[in-house]
């Protein structure tokens, strides 16, 4: 973490970062499971379990495919344990699944107030995703912080995958910011190590979704409960 410099801007993940990971994507990760499984009760559970998801109890594994993989990587990963789709054909019925799961999604506080008073303030912002782009701009719209965002970007987006770096390069691109001057926040190691590989000022993790402080700790600067603690560890 580099401590002599102020961050400016902020680089937020999506799914168990700014949305409860498991009111908003575990019903969303049963009906993936039964769309790639074409309704097969027995094969969808299989799907679930290969993708890091225990069906009965709906547990995500921490970094599993469906706690961080985007839409081709799950797709791979289903296709592979036997979904009878082709990669290219599942993604994308997943990807509009995807898009639509706007409608459900749980926020993890009021989205647009709290983004509305980052902004105030001065901070640049924006959400990376392994979602694709669509989800996240409806995710956005919908809870009303579409108008505070300086960059959005999902795995479709151009800026390449998590863990890679591209994200934040493009971040940092689209705000005139140093990689230095950024704080990466997400919910499991997929994001905290593209921070570190872009060289992000500060990797923080929160609660919200699939990981835990044993399994975040090495990568993260500070672990939170939740974005609203956000602010005490930026000042």
């Amino acid at each position: 973490m580099t401590t002599d410099k102020v961050i400016s801007g902020i680089l937020f993940d999506k799914d168990g970062t700014l949305l409860d990971y498991v009111r908003s994507w575990v019903p969303v990760n049963y009906e993936v499971a039964r769309i790639a499984a074409n309704g097969d009760e027995e094969l969808s559970r299989t799907l679930l379990r290969a993708c890091g998801m225990d069906p009965e109890t709906g547990h995500v594994l921490p970094d599993s495919l469906l706690a961080a993989g985007n839409t081709v990587e799950i797709a791979t990963g289903m296709v592979a344990a036997g979904a009878p789709y082709t990669v290219e054909g599942l993604t994308i019925k997943l990807d509009g699944l995807f898009a639509n799961s706007a409608d459900y999604a749980v926020p993890v506080t009021d989205l647009g107030a709290f983004f509305a008073d980052l902004h105030a303030k001065g901070y640049r912002l924006g959400v990376a995703s392994s979602d694709n782009e669509r989800s996240i701009r409806e995710t956005a719209k919908r809870f009303g912080f579409e108008n505070y965002l300086h960059y959005v970007a999902g795995y479709d987006s151009g800026f390449g995958t998590k863990p890679q770096p591209g994200m934040v390069f493009g971040f940092c691109a689209a705000t005139g910011l140093a990689p230095h001057q950024v704080a990466v926040v997400g919910d499991n190691n997929h994001d905290l190590h593209m921070g570190r590989s872009a060289g992000a000022g500060m990797t923080v993790a929160v609660l919200t979704g699939t990981g835990s402080p044993a399994s975040l700790a090495e990568a993260s600067d500070y672990c939170l409960n939740d974005i609203t603690e956000l602010e005490s560890v930026l000042r």
